[in-house]
């Protein structure tokens, strides 16, 4: 896609299987929805002639350098709009299609510290609440104003059924206008497209995007506030507690903790956040952990002894599922003249942490110089912190379980091999192996 195409709204969809070779496209009622929707984007603005009022996923799938041109759209477009179904939360691709979007949208959010809500859902299907993922879930939309119909059939009811087409155009029509306004007032930027074979599903890991508790994570932050800071350090990148710590200042409006909370969300994750100061002497490591977690830290947090002491006795505790991000911001001049210095303390008061894990974790640790770099690394962070959690967590076993481990019986009765276990969590989603520790892994210094 060439860099100045910028699609008006890009339309993401969970293919439908055919049935049998040779058989109708059943996504051939979504093309029509893609080609009514473009039609009336083009009414309703000043989209020149050939001007890219849309974008369908399904074009380029099977094409040489489908994975760059998605990314392009993705990174390009004003408007994400997602087709619900529950075939569409059970895709891994429709996740990362979701989360690659809502980083950016995250990213905008941050620099001009207003919400950049630029993703407008469509029913193709019906969805039961339960059934959402968080990150649908939290939307704010009424889709009640596009019609009864359309709410109790979707889009897709409305299509096939016969009697029902000027519900239909209306339900169309509407979410043409959503689309519009939404792109004329968010006015989402483009930004330099991701690697979308790296990008997480937003709908968490495959097999476990729908239904059954939400997953759970905490965000930690060691860092001063403005009232206690280290002599000469200037107070614009501090606030009144750790939490509004903001290391990404003035290019960024947001606190760090925020920013990093919304992607995690966007993960679906539930979040909590505290301060280090105030949860210091709460970790206890004989305990199995109830969460995985992430300890955003600030460099210059080693410049006061008390704190120093208690980062320095919390990295001797083994807790593997606490995983350390560091931002780092180059353009800070005082931060930029003591770079050295502090990065070296750091590491002498936290080595174990500085050093566990695999590379995305020790590249974390060792510096993220930037919002950008932080949505691309943070989500490699959490997965492995999340994987530690399964793998240290207290197992629970059903009552009425035996606690013998069950073994087949072989020929003539008698015992056979015994059952291999489980693998302890899933497949390394990020490539290589998933041991936890990567040792062979060498690559350290900052992220960017």
């Amino acid at each position: 896609m060439p860099a100045s195409v910028q699609p008006y709204f890009f339309l993401s969809y969970a293919h439908t299987p055919r049935f049998g070779a040779g058989g109708p496209d059943p996504d051939m009622w979504v093309e029509r929805l893609y080609r009514d929707l473009c039609s009336h984007v083009m009414a309703l603005t000043d989209l020149p002639a050939g001007a890219e009022a849309g974008f369908m996923d399904r074009e380029i799938r099977s094409g040489e350098g489908w994975s760059e041109r998605l990314g392009a759209a993705l990174a390009t477009c004003r408007v994400f709009v997602p087709l619900f179904s529950p075939r569409y939360f059970a895709s891994e691709m429709c996740g990362k299609e979701w989360f690659a979007f809502a980083q950016r949208a995250i990213h905008q959010g941050a620099v001009s510290n207003r919400p950049a809500e630029a993703i407008v859902p469509a029913l193709w299907v019906p969805v039961p609440p339960s059934q959402l993922p968080g990150p649908a879930e939290r939307l704010q939309f009424n889709h009640n104003t596009f019609g009864e119909r359309y709410v109790t059939d979707g889009l897709y009811g409305l299509i096939k059924l016969r009697g029902y087409a000027e519900q239909y155009e209306r339900a169309v029509y509407e979410l043409a206008k959503r689309i519009v306004r939404v792109a004329e007032t968010v006015r989402l930027t483009p930004v330099r497209p991701v690697d979308y074979r790296v990008v997480p599903s937003a709908f968490g890991p495959a097999g476990n995007h729908t239904g059954g508790p939400a997953r759970s994570l905490h965000v930690t932050v060691a860092a001063a506030s403005r009232h206690d800071l280290p002599d000469g350090r200037s107070p614009e990148y501090y606030g009144d507690s750790a939490l509004e710590w903001n290391p990404y200042h003035p290019v960024s409006q947001r606190p760090v903790a925020y920013v990093a909370e919304e992607l995690v969300k966007n993960l679906n994750y539930q979040t909590s956040m505290g301060s280090f100061d105030d949860e210091a002497g709460h970790f206890d490591s004989k305990q199995p952990p109830t969460r995985p977690e992430i300890l955003i830290v600030d460099r210059w947090a080693v410049e006061d002894p008390d704190r120093r002491q208690r980062l320095a006795a919390f990295d001797q505790e083994s807790r593997p599922w606490i995983n350390v991000v560091v931002p780092w911001n180059r353009y800070d001049h005082q931060s930029r003249a003591k770079e050295n210095e502090l990065a070296r303390r750091l590491e002498e008061t936290l080595p174990v942490k500085m050093s566990q894990g695999r590379a995305a974790c020790r590249a974390a640790a060792n510096g993220v110089a930037n919002m950008e770099t932080l949505g691309q690394i943070l989500p490699q962070v959490v997965e492995a912190a999340a994987q530690q959690y399964l793998r240290h967590a207290q197992v629970y076993l059903p009552a009425g379980t035996q606690s013998e481990r069950p073994r087949l019986l072989g020929p003539m009765g008698m015992d056979g091999p015994p059952v291999p276990p489980p693998a302890p969590f899933p497949p390394d989603t990020y490539g290589g192996h998933n041991d936890g520790n990567d040792s062979n892994d060498t690559d350290r210094g900052d992220a960017e």
